[in-house]
C-alpha cells in the first residue's frame, strides 16, 4: 500500500519538507497508531512533536484503531495555536515535578527518568541559606530547547523536557526539574546525563550562594568554560 501523507508547520521543517511517501509492506492493518510509531522511528529529529500529533483521514481527525487505506488523504495535524506543549519553561514559581514529568510520558516508551536539581544546605563545610538564580531569559529559552531537539536526534526517538527556576530557592527546594523518556533505559540515562551537563555547560543563567558569612555568584565549574563545545558522547 502506498500512501502520501500530508505534514504541517514545525513537523514538515524539521523533516524539510510537506509531503512523506510511505509504502507500506506489513501484513498487519495500517492505523494511526502504528503509523505514528512508524514516523517517530524514521524521523527521530522529529521525535518531540509527533506524541501530540493527531492523524486526519480524508480531512477528519481519525480514532486510534481507525483503518488506513489506500487512497486515503492522510495528514498529520500538530497542535493548533494554544495547544503545544512547552517542553522548556523558565518560571519564578516552585517546580512540579510531576507536570514537567508528564511531558515526556509516551506509551511506546518503556523507560522515564526525571533529574531534580535542589539546593543543598551544606557544601565543603559552608552553610547555604539560600540560592538566587537569573539569566538572559530569552537565550535561555532558545539554548534549551537547542539541548531539547540535540536529544531527540541522537537518543532514538528520545524525548526531554526541561523547567528551570529563577529568583529565590530555598533549601531542598528545586532549582531545576529535567525530565527524559525513551524506549530503552540505557538512552534514558545518557540522555539525562546529556541534558543537564550541557544545561551547565552553555545555557546562560547563574547561581549565587548565600551563605551565612557571605555570597559569590558561581558559573561553570567543570572546567575551561567554552559553551561552544559540544560534548555528546560517542554511542556504542
Amino acid at each position: 500500500m502506498k500512501l502520501q501523507i500530508y505534514v504541517f508547520a514545525g513537523i514538515a521543517e524539521h523533516i524539510q519538507g510537506p509531503v512523506i511517501h510511505l509504502e507500506w509492506k506489513q501484513q498487519a492493518p495500517l492505523t494511526p497508531v502504528l503509523l505514528k510509531q512508524h514516523l517517530m522511528e524514521r524521523y527521530p529529529q522529529a521525535a518531540a512533536l509527533w506524541p501530540q500529533a493527531f492523524i486526519a483521514i480524508n480531512q477528519s481527525y481519525a480514532e486510534d484503531n481507525q483503518i488506513i487505506v489506500e487512497g486515503d488523504e492522510i495528514a498529520i495535524i500538530p497542535p493548533v495555536s494554544g495547544g503545544q506543549v512547552q517542553l522548556v519553561e523558565i518560571t519564578q514559581q516552585p517546580i512540579s515535578i510531576e507536570a514537567v514529568t508528564a511531558k515526556v510520558l509516551h506509551p511506546n516508551h518503556g523507560a522515564t527518568l526525571t533529574f531534580i536539581g535542589t539546593t543543598r544546605e551544606w557544601t565543603h563545610g559552608k552553610r547555604t541559606t539560600r540560592l538566587e538564580y537569573e539569566a538572559y531569559e530569552p537565550m535561555a529559552v532558545k539554548t534549551m530547547l537547542t539541548i531539547v531537539e540535540q536529544i531527540s536526534a541522537s537518543f532514538e526517538g528520545t524525548l526531554c523536557a526541561i523547567t528551570h527556576r529563577l529568583g529565590v530557592v530555598a533549601v531542598g527546594e528545586c532549582s531545576v526539574v529535567i525530565a527524559v523518556s525513551a524506549p530503552h533505559r540505557d538512552a534514558a540515562y545518557e540522555a539525562s546525563r546529556y541534558a543537564i551537563e550541557r544545561l551547565k555547560q552553555m545555557v546562560p543563567i547563574w547561581k549565587k550562594e548565600i551563605w551565612e558569612d557571605g555570597s559569590e555568584w558561581k558559573g561553570h565549574q567543570q572546567g575551561p568554560w567554552n559553551p561552544l563545545a559540544n560534548p555528546m558522547p560517542e554511542r556504542s
